[in-house]
């Protein structure tokens, strides 16, 4: 009996595992990598990392939040000055399209930021478009969705 149960916990964890090897690898390699920009993207904003995000900011992409929006040298000033602080994006979901040189990335996050001085956490739906020029990818817009509830769609 021990040694069915262990069999079929095996069997269990082996599935789990391939379909999930098999979930990345049937991501073609600019989903990975709008993936990964966008991994780094977010940890950049905590670390208040301008230098990177400028480089990865297409000079006029748009920024939508809850208070309203604006072009890529203000997000810069309100991200180094501290206006908004992007402590930690917890993220659950990621899908990208790619549609010619244009992605798409949706992310469902729970957002830990200090906004001027206060500390809230939101549950969002991040919009993200990145726009490929010269064989680089940048950022066009980033819109954010307040979701009402965790674990909204």
């Amino acid at each position: 009996m021990k040694t069915t149960i262990i069999g079929l916990f095996l069997i269990f964890l082996c599935t789990h595992v391939l379909f999930a090897q098999n979930a990345t690898e049937n991501r073609s390699t600019a989903e990975q990598e709008i993936i990964q920009l966008s991994e780094d993207k977010w940890q950049w904003m905590a670390d208040k990392n301008v230098d990177e995000l400028s480089k990865l900011f297409h000079e006029k992409a748009e920024f939508v939040h809850m208070g309203g929006s604006w072009d890529t040298q203000r997000e810069l000033e309100v991200i180094k000055s501290g206006g908004i602080w992007y402590k930690k994006a917890d993220v659950h979901e990621v899908s990208v399209n790619i549609i010619d040189n244009t992605a798409i990335l949706l992310n469902r996050i729970d957002l830990l930021a200090v906004v001027g001085g206060n500390e809230v956490s939101n549950p969002f739906i991040v919009t993200e478009v990145y726009v490929k020029q010269g064989g680089v990818w940048e950022l066009g817009s980033l819109s954010f969705t307040r979701v009402m509830s965790r674990g909204s769609n």
